[in-house]
């Protein structure tokens, strides 16, 4: 480990030193086991005992809105994967041998020993209560992660949570030491922030930037998200807010110094494609900085996954990639590492490690380097 990486892991790690790790693990299988049941709890009124049927049997039966077809796919493929379907081609899946119980007795208390606040406990548990309704599109997942328009679990998911603050300190402590580093050849330094959404990781890296001249460029596919960030980080004026499609507008983007993006690089219709557009964004020298999930719990299949749904029409990310024909949204790290290389990028961090606490979240910081002098040209 260089001491850089050591440093910025050591900063990320004292972000957290309030969090008991010891129980982490357990918690994370209960919370994935009350995902696993809710799933089979809705899969039951399509596959009674005894009875086969095929995916489009199934779909008909829950009346499974064809945007969230891809998901249902999903659920079947892991259910079988971890015993609790069985699966025959050319006739159908039912079911096979009951889900373990979790060891605690309420999904509140799984969140609780891995740190999760109240309000999302909550937003899973409204979740899972309603998951017959949002695979019908009855009830949107909008609606039970901003009830009442407010942000409280939407930063619950992407701030507050221990990962979260770890490796948005992480993110912080690598973009203000590239600022520091390039303002001494560039200025402004110019920043892009794909997908910045509730502004959770933003939060903490335009606390640290201080008055460093700096041009940040907040994107999102939403106005209502620029809206609210508009109101929030009106103190720093170098700010700037605009709509941007990662699918469909890269090309059309200046160069920058930094591209950060938290939570969002899984939406790429092609992964080695989005890469490749940011990688020639990138001035020489400049830095990917990006945050994500790099596994899937049955949690989030019966939650937050709904929110990556297709437009009407549209098809689920990752159908051209590698992780085409599986239905997975997330990449692997050796996955994310092998697609930095191929399109020119050299990673150089990569936390938390494989045998830290909280890397059985299955969350990772990457950071990759574009090759070439920090002195270099920049249009």
């Amino acid at each position: 480990m260089t001491t850089v990486t050591a440093d910025v892991a050591r900063r990320a790690d004292e972000a957290v030193t309030d969090v008991d790790t010891r129980h982490c693990r357990s918690a994370l299988d209960d919370l994935d086991l009350f995902g696993l049941h809710a799933m089979l709890g809705v899969l039951r009124k399509a596959l009674p005992d005894n009875v086969t049927r095929n995916e489009e049997q199934i779909a008909t039966r829950l009346g499974v809105a064809a945007r969230h077809r891809w998901l249902l796919r999903r659920w079947l493929r892991e259910l079988t994967d971890r015993g609790q379907l069985s699966h025959c081609t050319g006739r159908g899946y039912d079911l096979a041998r009951p889900a373990a119980a979790p060891q605690r007795t309420h999904l509140r208390q799984a969140c609780a020993d891995l740190g999760l606040a109240p309000e999302l406990a909550q937003f899973f548990d409204r979740a899972n209560r309603q998951l017959a309704a949002l695979l019908q599109e009855r009830v949107l997942p909008q609606e039970l992660l901003f009830p009442d328009g407010d942000f409280l679990t939407a930063e619950a998911a992407y701030r507050t949570n221990p990962v979260n603050r770890y490796l948005n300190v992480a993110a912080r402590e690598v973009v203000s030491r590239v600022v520091a580093e390039l303002r001494q050849r560039r200025s402004p330094v110019r920043i892009l922030e794909l997908g910045a959404g509730v502004g959770g990781t933003t939060a903490d890296i335009v606390g640290a930037l201080g008055d460093s001249p700096v041009d940040y460029h907040f994107t999102d596919l939403s106005a209502f998200f620029l809206t609210a960030a508009r109101a929030r980080f009106a103190d720093h004026p170098w700010m700037r807010y605009g709509i941007l499609d990662l699918n469909a507008d890269l090309p059309g983007q200046p160069p920058c110094d930094i591209v950060l993006a938290a939570n969002v690089l899984h939406n790429a219709r092609h992964t080695g494609q989005t890469l490749r557009h940011l990688a020639r964004l990138l001035a020489p020298g400049g830095q990917l900085v990006f945050v994500e999930s790099c596994r899937e719990h049955c949690q989030l299949l019966t939650s937050m996954h709904f929110l990556m749904s297709p437009r009407t029409g549209g098809v689920p990310p990752g159908q051209d990639d590698v992780r085409a024909g599986t239905d997975r949204i997330f990449l692997r790290v050796d996955e994310w590492l092998d697609a930095l290389t191929a399109v020119g990028l050299e990673p150089w961090l990569v936390l938390p490690e494989a045998d830290h606490p909280l890397a059985a979240h299955g969350q990772r910081i990457f950071v990759a380097r574009k090759p070439g002098s920090a002195d270099g040209e920049r249009s």
